[in-house]
């Protein structure tokens, strides 16, 4: 058996990988378009910030290592076209600007997403750029460097554009954050929102709510950006205004997709056409807590979604159980967590639903320095089933909405995990643990 596997980073080498470990006599191909395998492109912000000094420690595994255990790596070649009746590819070397043809017996399709690009006026000046690649945080860690770069603006405040943010803040730069819509990090509720947006103008940041970007301005370089409302000196350019998932190469193949071009899956990740997977940020994800497909672009799930599909490439026969959403993210001193259900979410699905915000400490004030974690949680009304919940604080928020996922998987209602045995001692946690707290809020 061939298997061809499109795109060599996350999903896609967690299903070679899974392949040649469950089946030995497989012969397994990548073709990976960028120029780096199986790195964790979530630690790119930090390594431009230089909160990490090599890039290689992103690397998971080398190229070596994989070939050593059977998989052939192929870097700078990108497939262009698939004909899934006749089992072919269609493979550009780009470094040798040549075309081949290579057959399979399965296929998966790993190819992950782009970051959008606006079609504005100056988007191709020096100094406009977005951070999606390996390529693209090196070039611009060194070019973050220069003396010239004292004026940073970062378009976009998802967690791409505020984790950028953060970390020009922390390069001692002036960053000035353009958001179209009228609150930062939109996938939270308001509340967590609110007060990430505090923390980040008390560290100095200059926020732009409610404005929208029109074009940039420079001779080589970018020099001005204009908005709806302004024009402001700068010196570096981020865009961060979402991600696209990158599968135009496969509109004539009959492999169904969703309006915004993620491919169609099953919950063993089987495409439409036989003998074609995908999974990562280019195919969308059974979403357990909506019990719907979603699009969820997550390097957690990319890696769950790609090992799954290596084992029934393989001749397993196993589903992926569902994602809940779960994401986290440092804003300054601050660390915000969420999981399941917003009350967006709830509302689009029809569900009755009540909310409860506390704030409690991370341990008793017996011991030193406890800090406050907001925690706010979505259930059901009449079941009190929990749905979401999302956290807030200066330590030990995040990992507490690890608890809480677990809970929503299970299914579990706001008085059952509120009487859930967690551990106590006083440097860690109180004999009431804040998610305790929370839960027995709800009423």
């Amino acid at each position: 058996m061939k298997v061809i596997v499109i795109g060599g980073v996350a999903a896609g080498m967690s299903c070679a990988s899974k392949v040649v470990r469950s089946n030995l006599s497989a012969e397994v191909v990548v073709y990976e378009k960028g120029g780096f395998l199986s790195y964790g492109a979530c630690g790119l912000p930090y390594y431009v910030g230089n909160y990490n000094d090599d890039y290689r420690r992103m690397i998971a595994r080398t190229k070596e290592s994989f070939e050593e255990s059977g998989i052939r790596c192929h870097l700078h070649y990108e497939v262009t076209h698939v004909d899934a009746q006749n089992k072919e590819v269609t493979v550009h070397d780009i470094k040798g600007d040549r075309y081949f043809v290579d057959r399979y017996d399965k296929l998966m399709i790993a190819v992950g997403a782009k970051a959008l690009m606006p079609p504005l006026e100056g988007n191709y000046l020096i100094g406009v750029h977005s951070l999606k690649t390996m390529e693209e945080g090196i070039f611009l860690r060194e070019y973050a460097k220069s003396e010239n770069v004292k004026n940073v603006t970062i378009v976009g405040g998802g967690y791409i554009g505020i984790e950028c943010a953060e970390v020009f803040l922390h390069l001692g730069k002036k960053v000035r954050v353009i958001e179209a819509a009228d609150r930062i990090l939109t996938s939270f509720d308001s509340e967590m929102a609110e007060l990430a947006r505090l923390e980040l103008e008390g560290k100095g940041l200059e926020l732009h709510l409610s404005e929208t970007v029109k074009r940039f301005y420079g001779q080589i370089a970018v020099e001005k950006i204009e908005t709806d409302k302004g024009i402001y000196d700068t010196d570096l350019v981020i865009v961060a205004v979402g991600v696209r998932p990158a599968t135009e190469f496969l509109e004539e193949t009959g492999i169904q997709r969703a309006e915004n071009g993620a491919i169609r899956v099953n919950r063993k990740l089987e495409t439409s056409i036989k003998d074609v997977y995908a999974a990562g940020d280019c195919a969308l994800v059974y979403n357990e807590c909506l019990q719907e497909d979603s699009y969820l672009a997550l390097g957690t799930t990319a890696n769950k979604c790609g090992r799954i599909a290596g084992a029934n490439i393989a001749g397993a026969n196993q589903e992926f159980l569902g994602a809940l959403g779960s994401a986290a993210i440092k804003v300054c001193e601050l660390e915000l967590g969420r999981t399941g259900m917003g009350e967006m979410d709830a509302r689009k699905k029809g569900i009755p639903y009540k909310t409860v915000l506390v704030t409690a400490y991370d341990h008793p004030a017996y011991y030193p320095d406890p800090t406050p974690i907001v925690i706010k949680l979505i259930y059901e009304e009449k079941t009190r089933k929990l749905l979401g919940a999302q956290t807030c604080g200066f330590k030990g928020a995040v990992l507490r909405v690890d608890v809480f996922a677990v809970a929503i998987h299970a299914g579990m209602t706001c008085d059952e995990l509120g009487m859930t045995d967690l551990v106590y001692a006083p440097p860690f946690a109180g004999v009431w643990d804040a998610i305790h707290i929370a839960c027995n809020a709800a009423k």
